[in-house]
């Protein structure tokens, strides 16, 4: 199987763990368009049946009610009972960076509300440690290079993100994304806390003790990985 035909595979089987009658989480990503994909097709032939999506980007929620699926905002629901989302690396404790979409704060914010989190991921996406893929910050603009320059005193390899037109690329809320392109991150939970005490950092991409199954794309099918926190 090529990157897509696993990509599709793990996204058509995580479906699996949404069930009628539930608030259902929904990522962002390329992994996670055959989920969604999939979500659609069993929806309208009544397998699935009364739910309600919450969405981490606009694409996710065009996609979702392109196929019917209802959506509502994260304020409306007093709860998410499953949010199935892709990531960028996830390491061997099951630690992950998210956010080359630069959806991570939405993704995380959904996260956080969800009673089970599963991730959808290629086999590419494992690794034994977070670092060789960016680790996404998301920033405000009023002081950015502030603080794009504390970044760079800690020697954490920042680079403003750019788009295909050399401009900076702005998030869901219009804010600007710092790359880490540290190579190696030797204490992901030190890191984190750190970032989280930084002055015009609104979310980093480090998710971090949240995931409960992953669902791994293999050339001999998907392995579902559970019960891991």
């Amino acid at each position: 199987m090529n990157q897509n035909e696993l990509k599709k595979a793990v996204g058509v089987k995580s479906v699996d763990y949404f069930k009628s009658d539930s608030v259902v989480g929904l990522g962002t990503g390329s992994t996670v368009y055959y989920m969604i994909e999939e979500l659609g097709r069993r929806y309208q032939a009544g397998d699935i049946k009364n739910i309600v999506a919450v969405t981490t980007s606009s694409r996710s929620e065009k996609q979702a009610k392109s196929l019917g699926i209802p959506t509502k905002d994260l304020n409306e629901v007093d709860h998410i009972d499953v949010t199935i989302d892709g990531a960028d690396q996830i390491d061997k404790n099951y630690q992950g960076i998210k956010g080359g979409g630069a959806a991570h704060l939405l993704e995380k914010m959904v996260a956080t509300n969800s009673t089970k989190n599963i991730w959808i991921v290629d086999q590419s996406k494992m690794a034994d440690q977070l670092g060789s893929f960016p680790l996404p910050l998301e920033v405000i603009p009023f002081g950015c290079e502030k603080t794009f320059e504390d970044l760079k005193k800690e020697n954490l390899k920042p680079e403003f993100r750019l788009d295909e037109n050399g401009k900076r690329v702005l998030t869901h809320n219009k804010n600007y994304v710092i790359d880490l392109k540290m190579g190696t991150i030797n204490h992901p939970h030190l890191l984190a806390d750190w970032l989280d005490h930084q002055v015009g950092i609104v979310a980093h991409g480090l998710f971090l003790d949240i995931v409960n199954t992953i669902i791994v794309g293999y050339e001999d099918g998907p392995k579902v990985i559970d019960n891991i926190r």
